[in-house]
């Protein structure tokens, strides 16, 4: 099992080269957990991350100079910033799962829809139980 979970790295960086060129996997990531949960501070964000502040903090920088999210005050304790994403960042991850979608179509073109489902169904399964 070690072995094959060592492989689904090798499958995480095959799919990262799929990236537009100046959106690199950790800011697809933040990308992606502000679209999934919704605006949050960069704390939370960090905590989802599971990195220190230090690396969310640089890909925030990275992607709100490219205009893919936006930080506003919180209005609740004006030292925090509030994450959330822009319209652009919204199109990007458009772009993004259909660059993701158009690898795994390349890479798996004679898997079934059902062996999909039972893949997805299984590392659903492992993802929940960490």
């Amino acid at each position: 099992m070690a072995r094959q979970l060592t492989g689904i790295g090798a499958v995480k960086r095959e799919l990262a080269r799929s990236l537009p060129p100046d959106c690199p996997p950790g800011a697809a990531v933040v990308l992606t957990l502000l679209d999934r949960h919704g605006e949050m501070r960069l704390s939370r964000l960090t905590e989802f991350m599971g990195v220190d502040i230090s690396v969310t903090s640089r890909h925030v920088t990275h992607i709100a100079d490219r205009g893919w999210i936006e930080r506003e005050t919180d209005p609740g304790d004006g030292r925090c910033r509030i994450l959330r994403l822009t319209p652009a960042g919204r199109a990007l991850l458009a772009e993004i799962g259909a660059r993701c979608t158009a690898s795994l179509e390349r890479a798996l073109p004679d898997w079934s829809p059902q062996d999909i489902d039972v893949l997805n169904t299984l590392l659903a399964r492992l993802r929940s139980s960490f």
